[in-house]
């Protein structure tokens, strides 16, 4: 897992309110990577699930059910 990119990418979404606010706005997992890797970190959207319900620095990732999702 690229977890240091991961995490790379956490902090500098702590330190950028414009990037947290694009990112929450997002639908997908997928969707989180493709802007991280836009600013030149790698990690997949299943590696971002992978970490769910954990906090890594001041960020708890979770993910978002999404009305007629499965479980």
């Amino acid at each position: 897992m690229a977890l240091d990119q991961l995490e790379a990418f956490l902090k500098k979404m702590q330190s950028e309110p414009a990037l947290k606010n694009e990112v929450l706005s997002l639908s997908t997992a997928d969707d989180v990577a493709r802007i991280a890797l836009k600013l030149g970190f790698e990690f997949s959207g299943d590696e971002l699930l992978r970490i769910s319900g954990k906090k890594i620095g001041r960020v708890t990732v979770k993910k978002n059910i999404l009305p007629g999702e499965y479980n």
